[in-house]
């Protein structure tokens, strides 16, 4: 097949790797030149994606992959069209459709008889049908169901492991049609391999859902749930704290049963989905406490945390705080949603200096986020561990002259490489429970 992947970012530039290393033609677009440059020199435009680099070389090399910001002429020429550029939502529940929608009519503008559109980018239940295939039809002339055809079958997979991820979990696949579905489902059995899966009730591979309404329900509700969980958790840890409970014991104990999966509470909720998603949701149904009583309380950690060192330790004021960790989790460079910044907003907010270390972003980065650069071997009175980066479980107090309080909100420091004259402190646990 000839196919166009709209979108060259962290999930897209791997999916039309992907298609590529199938044998398939594929042309990628994106609005950013720079990113189109340097895929087409076969170099890959943001790091830490596991097999990216190879992979890519390997399909540019071998003509199976170019690049180009000419989306609506890319589209003229292929078979399918897969879409995955950013939807952005704010603190209210509001998405922003304007990338999608100038996605979407670039793709209209080119669409062809025959051929299959197929949205990835999570989206408010209802969108396919409702919002991005009228204007398919109108930017094209042409009549969705029977001139072209559209699904949503959203993307499953964490960034820098997207090529295992991509074989792992089942494709969903939902059609505004029956003719849109069937041939959704024989496009991601042509562009991808999956591996055998017998903890499932039928076998790994593309599952129909009946609906592009059912596969958009089904990716915010899979996240949903994460966030809900991890709501509740922290709820537990902060009741735990206030009553000497170690609440990872606690957990422990409550998942040796199968009805139970808590997840382990933490200092924040970042990155692109687990905190957005719920908020796409909540559009929709802005009715459902559950989810928005687990968003607030997700949110809020981060002060939390802050409040909690100082209704234990004193005040902070005055005194120099090092976050540990920009990135919304360990291993990635992304700071979407990272709880580093609200961190420092509350440090700062309390009178105290807020830095920040991380050993994936180099000094002038940090700056360009608004965060000041903290560099082992510099003093700081508290650490408060955001990011669970490796490279912080051999953390010791020598990196951090004059440290007082250690505050791991992730649960990855060595509790044995902490004295006993520096108070150590995490989720879940009062400062007078933790063991060594």
């Amino acid at each position: 097949m000839n196919i166009a992947v709209v979108g060259m970012g962290k999930i897209g530039l791997p999916l039309a790797v992907q298609y590529a290393r199938k044998g398939h033609i594929v042309t990628g677009t994106d609005i950013n030149p720079e990113t189109v440059s340097a895929i087409n020199e076969g170099t890959t435009p943001f790091p830490g994606e596991d097999h990216l680099d190879d992979y890519l070389a390997e399909v540019v090399g071998s003509g199976l992959l170019r690049a180009t910001t000419e989306t609506s002429l890319a589209v003229k020429e292929v078979d399918a069209v897969v879409v995955v550029v950013p939807l952005f939502v704010d603190d209210a529940a509001r998405p922003d459709f304007s990338a999608m929608d100038a996605a979407t009519a670039a793709v209209g503008a080119g669409l062809q008889p025959g051929t299959l559109v197929s949205y990835e980018t999570t989206l408010p239940v209802g969108t396919t049908r409702d919002r991005l295939t009228p204007l398919l039809e109108e930017r094209s002339g042409l009549r969705a169901g029977r001139d072209f055809f559209v699904v949503f079958s959203p993307e499953r997979v964490l960034t820098g492991r997207v090529f295992s991820d991509l074989r792992k979990y089942p494709k969903l696949v939902g059609g505004i049609d029956s003719e849109s579905e069937r041939r959704g489902k024989a496009f991601y059995e042509a562009v991808l391999d999956f591996d055998t899966r017998p903890d499932l009730n039928r076998p790994n591979g593309v599952w129909e859902m009946g609906s592009s309404e059912s596969a958009e329900l089904a990716k915010l509700a899979e996240t949903t749930y994460r966030d809900v969980n991890i709501g509740l958790a922290n709820e537990f840890a902060r009741f735990a704290e206030g009553r000497g409970i170690d609440m990872s014991q606690v957990i422990e104990a409550c998942n040796s049963q199968p009805y139970s999966h808590i997840h382990a509470p933490g200092i924040a909720v970042g990155g692109h989905c687990i905190p957005v998603y719920p908020r796409l949701y909540l559009w929709n149904d802005p009715g459902a406490t559950v989810v928005a009583a687990a968003r607030e309380t997700n949110s809020l950690m981060p002060e939390a945390v802050i409040a909690r060192i100082e209704r234990e330790h004193g005040r902070i004021q005055g005194k120099t705080v090092a976050v540990l960790g920009a990135a919304y989790r360990g291993g990635v460079k992304e700071t979407a949603f990272s709880g580093v910044f609200p961190l420092a907003t509350a440090i700062r907010h309390r009178g105290a200096t807020a830095v920040v270390h991380d050993p994936l972003y180099a000094d002038e980065e940090l700056i360009n986020l608004g965060l000041t650069p903290y560099h082992f071997g510099e003093k700081a009175d508290i650490i408060v561990v955001q990011a669970d980066h490796s490279e912080y479980s051999t953390w010791t107090p020598d990196l951090s002259p004059g440290v007082q309080l250690v505050f791991d909100g992730r649960g990855i420091i060595n509790r044995n490489h902490v004295p006993e004259d520096v108070t150590y402190m995490r989720i879940g646990v009062s400062a007078g429970r933790e063991m060594g």
